[in-house]
């Protein structure tokens, strides 16, 4: 069954044409100074995967402790010049993407599309970011976007016929920086993507600790506001609100 899980911050779970992928993991509970509200990622979410797709090199996207529990024998797309941060985990097979190329997956053609975001890690290697597109190998019937970290950009428009777009609607903390969507610029990125389904992700997950018993709203409201706002101004697109955990299957 074609499906999508969206199992916290970017973290999903993409189930399409017979292909399993996983996108930005984080699978652990505390990162830093922050905390996971919401269910922790479980095993059998990274058991039996095809890929796992990385979108840039920040720490709340390219989690190295969460990548070592994943079987080294899968595969990695990644941003090119990402390898670098990569070297000491032993992975067997990594695909180095450049905004436009390609890398055949299972029965998936992963196309690397742009994002507006910086993708430099902190002490580390700077490697583009990236969005992804998924599609049957071949032109297959259903496509999903994932966005990875972007901020709004007019070419989003050509990105051709999606049929799920993972909509990042927040971050981590209680406000956003630079390169980011929040609840009203996600739904502007919507209308110009006019996917048939919008699933909102990048919400509600990790936050500083301790910060919830005072500033709650920020893991509770981006994905209302949003849908609120897609309805407004991309309103021949369903929005599909998942709490970290749920999924959604992709009829």
């Amino acid at each position: 069954m074609d499906r999508v899980a969206f199992l916290g911050h970017a973290t999903t779970l993409v189930d399409l044409h017979g292909t399993r992928v996983l996108t930005d993991p984080i699978l652990r509970d505390r990162m830093l100074h922050l905390r996971r509200h919401g269910p922790t990622p479980a095993p059998e979410h990274h058991a039996g995967l095809d890929a796992v797709l990385l979108s840039h090199l920040h720490h709340d996207h390219l989690d190295i402790p969460s990548l070592q529990r994943i079987d080294p024998s899968i595969p990695l797309v990644v941003p090119a010049g990402a390898r670098p941060a990569l070297r000491k985990l032993g992975r067997r097979e990594i695909h180095e993407l450049r905004e436009g190329e390609t890398a055949q997956i299972g029965g998936l053609d992963v196309t690397a599309v742009r994002a507006e975001h910086s993708g430099r890690r902190a002490l580390g290697p700077e490697a583009d970011a990236l969005g992804y597109m998924l599609r049957g190998t071949g032109g297959g019937s259903k496509s999903v976007y994932f966005a990875g970290d972007t901020d709004l950009y007019d070419e989003m428009d050509g990105l051709g016929d999606i049929d799920v777009a993972l909509v990042p609607v927040w971050g981590w903390g209680p406000s956003l920086g630079p390169g980011h969507l929040d609840p009203e610029r996600a739904a502007a990125a919507t209308a110009l993507l006019n996917p048939r389904v919008a699933v909102p992700i990048h919400w509600g997950t990790f936050y500083p600790r301790g910060l919830h018993k005072v500033r709650p709203d920020p893991l509770r409201d981006p994905p209302h506001r949003y849908a609120a706002e897609s309805a407004r101004v991309a309103p021949g697109t369903e929005v599909r609100i998942l709490q970290p955990g749920e999924e959604t299957a992709l009829d």
